[in-house]
């Protein structure tokens, strides 16, 4: 969870007031290093900047459809690869599937 922006303000007033690195890092205890990269970019970073790397979305469709009714580790052997890399995928693509 990243400090909201607000709080990262207060914190570099402090610094532009005379406080240096370390004394702000002691007093919100917080590392000189967090300070000093909240000084080079205020905003946090919202999104990931990867794509999914071994199952692409054609892939999981297509076995879904083919085996409907399978468990994800079951999907998991087939495409050579894990269990969560499955469930990651099932989710990115809006697919729900409750056993009966």
């Amino acid at each position: 969870m990243t400090y909201p922006v607000h709080f990262r303000k207060k914190i570099l007033a402090k610094l532009e007031q005379g406080m240096t690195f370390q004394e702000a890092a002691a007093k919100f205890e917080l590392s000189p290093t967090t300070i000093q990269r909240w000084k080079k970019k205020l905003e946090p970073k919202t999104t990931h900047d990867y794509k999914p790397r071994k199952l692409h979305d054609d892939l999981i469709l297509q076995d879904v459809k083919d085996y409907p009714h399978d468990f994800q580790y079951q999907r998991a052997i087939r495409l050579n690869c894990s269990k969560s890399g499955i469930q990651k995928a099932l989710k990115r693509l809006g697919i729900a599937q409750k056993k009966k």
